[in-house]
């Protein structure tokens, strides 16, 4: 496995969006930015928009420049491997994970930064190519598996441990422990198209022995009618093979009508 060094779309816009909120930060003052942008478990609901904001709001330069730095290095392969808007959804639901972890046991402190979705980004690189050497400092290999092991320990061992050093270890847990439980629930369909494959080969694989007799007596009709099916097949497969590795937003609308079509076949029959 490489690393994609050139930002894939959403990576890239994540990262200018990061970019500009820390360069507005610094002009108007982090105090104004933090009160109104920042997540208050306090004021939930007076702004509840903190919930999305504080993903875009840095502490400090090296707070930002690691946190895209990550992004730049693990998203770009995610998202080209599942898509845009499935990257997209999976980095918001990991901040949302962050959110609401603080919430439930440090309800006293305010939460700024991508780190709780970036942890899931890391953790999802690793769960997809947990052999992929990471090189420390660019110089010390180390598995991926491996390394967020490392991270998952030291971030649940600073949570619990009440850890006071002004980093929000729980919201960097709640990052990590969304994004496991939504690729452990196969949140893409994965397992559900591989079943949905199954099914369409029986259907479409299945014909009838005394249909095999009469084409093999008369000719054509059932020769056709195979080579019709078989056509169908390879390219429910391939529609099927295609939701696995971008995802359902990647269907062109040919596409989508031909999963409609043999589900409708798969119903009448």
């Amino acid at each position: 496995m490489q690393f994609a060094y050139r930002p894939t779309p959403w990576v890239k816009r994540l990262l200018i969006a990061n970019g500009v909120a820390f360069f507005v930060t610094l002009v108007i003052g982090p105090r104004f930015v933090y009160q109104w942008l920042a997540f208050h478990p306090s004021r939930v609901l007076l702004q509840p928009w903190g919930a999305l904001t504080y993903m875009f709001v840095h502490a400090d330069f090296w707070h930002v420049f690691m946190n895209m730095l990550v992004l730049f290095f693990f998203g770009p392969s995610l998202e080209s491997r599942w898509g845009s808007r499935d990257f997209l959804q999976f980095y918001v639901i990991c901040g949302l994970g962050g959110v609401a972890l603080s919430f439930l046991f440090a309800p006293s402190a305010a939460i700024v930064g991508a780190s709780a979705a970036v942890y899931g980004v890391m953790l999802a690189f690793a769960m997809a190519w947990p052999n992929a050497p990471i090189y420390i400092w660019g110089i010390f290999p180390v598995k991926a598996k491996w390394l967020m092991a490392f991270l998952f320990t030291m971030t649940f061992m600073s949570a619990l441990g009440g850890a006071a050093d002004g980093v929000a270890h729980f919201a960097h847990l709640g990052g990590i422990v969304t994004g496991f439980l939504y690729l452990k629930s196969d949140w893409r369909g994965t397992e559900r198209f591989s079943k949905a494959r199954t099914v369409v080969r029986r259907k479409l694989a299945i014909v009838p022995r005394e249909e095999k007799k009469v084409g093999v007596a008369t000719g054509s009709p059932s020769r056709e009618s195979g080579n019709e099916e078989r056509a169908l097949l390879d390219a429910v497969d391939r529609v099927l093979d295609k939701i696995s590795a971008e995802g359902m937003s990647s269907l062109t609308p040919e596409e989508r009508k031909l999963l409609d079509d043999v589900s409708r076949r798969q119903r009448s029959n």
